[in-house]
């Protein structure tokens, strides 16, 4: 009689199991990003609004005449673009260490050379003091200053505006878990 309660309950535990294992890991929260006004490689004013409209973004710091690693950085954004493409609500946003030199066309001509779509994704500029607190303060990836040095690593971005987590692009791996974390978000309610 016993033997049989036990199996009896089988199916439940099976259940229980199964349904345990299909949730989605949870992504650390590390702050959120303050509001910003920025300037895009269009030249129009950029807002943090704009992307607090249940868009999840992805975020890197770059200058456009760097010779190291942005290049490669923008490549690996470029193909997060293209897994990205069949998500309407995923934004990609590029912030330059260097407002002195990228300028709007600048940072449009840059934009074109890595085939960026235009309404997905966006190259900013402005006053380096904003500069400095989104790099410094809210994603916690450097400075933006005269050295021209800057982290190698992607920030994802919540619909809420807080940073979920940080990848580094040059890592295949790190890349599909990015991906892998877009996808979790994507499945958290807003």
């Amino acid at each position: 009689m016993r033997f049989r309660a036990g199996w009896a309950a089988l199916p439940a535990i099976l259940l229980l199991l199964v349904s345990s294992c299909a949730r989605r890991p949870t992504l650390p929260d590390y702050g959120a990003v303050p509001d910003f006004l920025l300037i895009s490689e269009s030249g129009q004013n950029f807002s943090s609004r704009q992307l607090l409209t249940g868009k999840i973004w992805i975020a890197d710091f770059i200058y456009t005449h760097c010779t190291g690693p942005c290049p490669l950085m923008s490549a690996r954004m470029r193909r997060i673009q293209e897994s990205v493409r069949r998500w309407d609500d995923v934004r990609l946003v590029s912030f330059t260490v260097d407002p002195e030199r990228d300028s709007p066309g600048v940072l449009a001509a840059y934009s074109a050379r890595f085939h960026a779509e235009p309404s997905r994704w966006f190259f900013l500029t402005g006053r380096r003091e904003v500069l400095e607190q989104l790099n410094r303060h809210a994603f916690k990836l450097g400075s933006v200053d005269a050295t021209l040095e800057h982290s190698t690593r992607f920030a994802l971005v919540d619909r809420s505006g807080h940073v979920r987590g940080y990848f580094h692009s040059g890592d295949p791996d790190s890349m599909a878990q990015l991906l892998d974390a877009v996808s979790t978000l994507r499945g958290m309610p807003s």
